[in-house]
């Protein structure tokens, strides 16, 4: 493993393409370290319980814990949030979405309009109401069949994080790794991606410029940076390649 100066520095993808999990875990305990004890135990607290969910998922090439890490991570080194509830609800944005069930302790069958409601309280008992609050913000709904689904979700965000400006933070870091991270997916999950994340883009950027989003100037400036680069990469996906300009170059 590098030394902890040395993994400091490193942007969280190229953390995860030479580390893997275990680079992030490293990487997430030396942004933590600044933190008390009590509250490094709930962090690890909600990693523990996210890795025992997603245990057995993958997000292509990697276990999806790796997309976890880099959303709480991120929030933590470029976001410069220091808000613990905020963090363990990053770590835990897509358990109730994904095993309601089991989060809930419910028989694995049980359906979503019983199993979230369950989820989301058992995560206010084990960690608190806020917390589940904000994972509830960033969790998608039961979708209609007959409507357009990629439509669904966004008009689901816009309404749900017009509500919860902390929650705004988390799903733009999701976003970012999504969006920014698109490059490090591969086959037919490329193009779904684009499609889904691209018409996102304005929304993301008036939510991260209203005056009640809690992040400082230079932060907003940093992810409308980001924004632009996945709007690039998007392009340079889905539109015809002579109309679309030269990407910069990226390091």
């Amino acid at each position: 493993m590098a030394s902890p100066t040395y993994l400091m520095t490193m942007p969280l993808h190229a953390v995860t393409e030479v580390y893997g999990e275990a680079g992030l875990r490293d990487r997430f305990g030396l942004e933590t370290a600044r933190f008390d004890p009590v509250e490094r135990d709930r962090l690890a607290a909600a990693l523990d319980l996210a890795g025992t969910l997603h245990r057995d998922d993958r997000r292509v090439r990697e276990p999806y814990v790796n997309h976890l890490l880099r959303v709480a991570i991120r929030i933590i080194c470029y976001y410069h949030v220091t808000d613990v509830d905020v963090i363990v609800a990053a770590l835990l944005h897509d358990a109730v979405e994904d095993h309601p069930a089991e989060l809930a302790g419910l028989p694995a069958d049980t359906s979503g309009p019983v199993a979230t409601p369950a989820a989301l309280a058992a995560v206010a008992q084990r960690f608190n109401p806020r917390v589940a609050r904000l994972v509830a913000a960033v969790t998608n709904p039961e979708y209609d069949p007959d409507r357009d689904r990629n439509e669904q979700y966004r008009a689901h965000l816009a309404e749900s994080l017009d509500r919860e400006p902390w929650a705004r933070v988390i799903k733009v870091s999701d976003f970012t790794d999504n969006g920014v991270g698109v490059i490090h997916t591969t086959g037919d999950k490329v193009h779904r991606s684009a499609r889904k994340y691209r018409p996102l883009v304005p929304l993301f950027r008036d939510l991260v410029s209203r005056p009640d989003t809690p992040l400082s100037a230079e932060v907003r400036t940093h992810i409308f940076g980001q924004l632009d680069l996945a709007e690039e990469r998007f392009a340079a996906i889905l539109d015809d390649p002579q109309d679309v300009p030269a990407s910069r170059p990226v390091g």
